[in-house]
Formats: C-alpha cells, sequence, structure tokens
C-alpha cells in the first residue's frame, strides 16, 4: 500500500505528451493512457488503484479509461484525487 507522499511523487513525475484527441478512442486501453502519460502500464493500475487518475471502466472482462475524463484531469493539472 502507497503512502500519501507515495502517491505525491507518483503523480508529480508524470509527463504528460501532447493529447491530440483525433488520434485517440473514446475508451482508452492501458497501453493507451500509459503511452500518453509516459509511464509502464503497470504504473497506470498502480495509480488507479491509489486514487492517483480518474477511475477506470470495466466492459466485461476490458478496463478502459474515459478519454474525456482523462482529458478534463490533465486539464486541471493532473489532480491527486480526481
Amino acid at each position: 500500500m502507497q503512502t500519501k507522499s507515495n502517491m505525491d511523487r507518483n503523480t508529480a513525475n508524470l509527463e504528460v505528451r501532447s493529447l491530440d484527441s483525433g488520434e485517440l478512442p473514446a475508451l482508452l486501453r492501458v497501453d493507451d493512457l500509459a503511452k500518453l502519460l509516459n509511464c509502464s502500464a503497470r504504473s497506470v493500475y498502480r495509480l488507479a488503484d491509489t486514487g492517483g487518475i480518474p477511475l477506470p471502466v470495466r466492459i466485461g472482462g476490458m478496463i478502459r479509461w474515459p478519454r474525456n475524463a482523462i482529458e478534463e484531469w490533465i486539464a486541471q493539472g493532473c489532480p491527486e484525487n480526481p
């Protein structure tokens, strides 16, 4: 379990790439989000587990992140508890 200071470090170290909505689907896979955030897929799951990024949507066995929620989160400066 990560402490608040670890979560602060995780979100503070994110380097968000430029967001071109034309390239991204409405629901992002973990690999898409990892590429966008310039981190590993495992880091995306860790951030999701600790509340560091918006919650994903589960569709059957798939996990996806709504692009609009991620765009809003990035526009807000990637707050710790979206």
